[in-house]
Order: structure tokens, then C-alpha cells, then sequence
């Protein structure tokens, strides 16, 4: 893409900030009649509350850290007398910062598994063949532009040294979560799925066979976000690219070639040089 085309991108998604921020009163994200979280617990499974945990140290202040931050986005909300209680999980990043989970293993046993259909990876990143210009989207905390249905709010209430709190978006661990959220995505852009718009989950691929008529397929995708009030993450997002990776493959107008970063350690692989080293080689 040269300068005056990636000009001509820059100035349209000038045009839609607010497609790319997320200031607090967007916190909900989809209306309730576009899409909803339903547990739908099974009537024999009786409630269980965990004990807390005891959680010291750096641990305890990243919880401090990630309550705090949530419950300034709206995602949740304190609780008292639930019947499902849960325990927070502190798993270390490779960045070295902690990120708090919610163990919801005993909550999701006592649901039932949703068999909504997740789209098959090798057809849509087959249907990327021949398309000349693409831009790659990804959501903004995806899970969470999703509400909670208000009934099953309290059941995903999580315990902390700093008060009980339970969910009003659906949260990351829950069971089937991934289920909702693809069945939102194909609601919402049912008219482009297949056509000149590819959605897996939270990574959308939206594809032209010329730039002029990319300009169009990328402002009718932004249309379509701006209607739902979905939200996408600014630094995660390409436009205009001729290539990139998409669900694990190097998509281009050229074909489908294995993702570079995957095949690096083969690739970098020295030719064996004695009859040892093949027969190693050779298994």
C-alpha cells in the first residue's frame, strides 16, 4: 500500500474514534436483544461456595489492582449472600505482571455444554485466496461487551480480601463463553460473513479484491461495530496490509503459507552432516 492509499485509510478511520475507544458509559457494550449470557445450570446441580484462599504478597496487591480496575469499567459488581462462590486464580504473565482468573470449574460442571457451531478455520482461511488488500480486527476486552444475563449475575460471584464481587459482562473462563460470542458475531454481520467480511470469534478479516473496494467493505464493517456499539483494540488492529497471520496462517493475494514464527525452528535447522545426525533426523 503505498502513501496516498494508507492516507486515504487514515483519514476514513478518523472518522470513527469512537469505534476504537472505551470510555466507561460504553461499558455494556451490545444491547440485551442483540445478545446475552445464559448459564442455564442444570436443576440437579446444587450451589457450591468455595472457602477463599489465602492470597499474600504481590499477589494480593494485583487483586487490589484488577478489582479496582473493574469495577471502574462497570464489569462488576459487590455481592452478598451468593449461593455459587468462587476463588480468584493469580497467574504470572511472561511480562512478569500477575493476571487475575476465576476458577469456574465447579460452576461450569453444572452446565450444560452449548453446541453452537464454531466456523471451520481451513474453509474461511481458504476463502482469503485472490483477495488483494485486507485489514485484520481484533475486539477490545471481546468476553466483555457481552452482558450477563441479570438472573445469572450473582452465580459468577468470586471471592477476594477485598469483598465479594460477581460479574455483569460475561467473564473470561466461563463455560460456552466462546459459544455466545460467535453467535453475536454471526448476528451481527450476517450480511458480510462469507462475502467480504471472515469472523472467528474475536478476529475479523475483512477483504477486497481492489482498494477502492476495500474502502468500502472496511466502512461498512466500521458501520456494522458503530451500530452494535462493539468496540475494537486500536494496537491489535491492521488496515490495508497485502499479508498478514490470520488464525495461525499467512494469508496474501499469492495464497495460504504456514505462519513464519511457527516454522522457525525447522526452518533454522541445520542439514544434517554425518550418518548419526540422520538417523536422529530420520527418528
Amino acid at each position: 500500500m503505498n502513501d496516498k492509499q494508507q492516507t486515504k485509510i487514515t483519514i476514513m478511520l478518523s472518522e470513527y474514534t469512537d469505534v476504537f475507544a472505551w470510555p466507561p458509559e460504553d461499558v455494556l457494550g451490545v444491547d440485551r436483544d442483540v445478545c446475552e449470557h445464559h448459564l442455564n445450570i442444570s436443576n440437579t446441580a446444587s450451589p457450591i461456595a468455595q472457602k477463599k484462599r489465602v492470597m499474600v504478597g504481590e499477589r494480593q496487591n494485583a487483586i487490589k489492582e484488577e478489582v479496582n480496575k473493574l469495577l471502574g469499567a462497570g464489569y462488576i459488581s459487590e455481592v452478598q449472600y451468593p449461593q455459587w462462590l468462587t476463588n480468584v486464580v493469580m497467574v504470572k504473565k511472561v511480562s512478569g505482571k500477575w493476571r487475575m482468573c476465576v476458577d469456574f470449574r465447579t460452576l461450569n460442571q453444572a452446565c450444560p455444554k452449548d453446541t453452537y457451531p464454531l466456523p471451520r478455520i481451513d474453509m474461511m482461511v481458504d476463502r482469503t485466496f485472490r483477495y488483494e488488500v485486507m485489514s485484520f480486527l481484533d475486539a477490545f476486552s471481546e468476553y466483555h461487551q457481552i452482558r450477563m444475563a441479570k438472573e445469572d449475575e450473582e452465580k459468577t460471584a468470586f471471592i477476594t480480601d477485598f469483598g465479594t464481587y460477581c460479574y455483569n459482562v460475561m467473564p473470561f473462563g466461563l463455560k460456552n463463553a466462546g459459544a455466545t460470542y460467535q453467535r453475536m458475531i454471526d448476528a451481527v454481520f450476517k450480511d458480510q460473513r462469507g462475502i467480504n467480511l471472515e469472523a472467528y470469534v474475536d478476529d475479523i478479516l475483512v477483504k477486497s479484491k481492489t482498494f477502492e473496494g476495500h474502502l468500502s467493505d472496511l466502512r461498512e464493517t466500521l458501520d456494522t461495530l458503530r451500530k452494535f456499539n462493539l468496540k475494537l483494540n486500536p494496537t491489535k488492529c491492521t488496515f490495508g496490509a497485502a499479508s498478514e497471520i490470520f488464525l495461525g496462517y499467512l494469508v496474501s493475494a499469492r495464497g495460504i503459507e504456514a505462519n513464519p514464527d511457527k516454522i522457525w525452528a525447522i526452518l533454522s535447522m541445520p542439514s544434517p552432516q554425518t550418518a548419526k545426525e540422520t538417523q536422529k533426523l530420520a527418528g
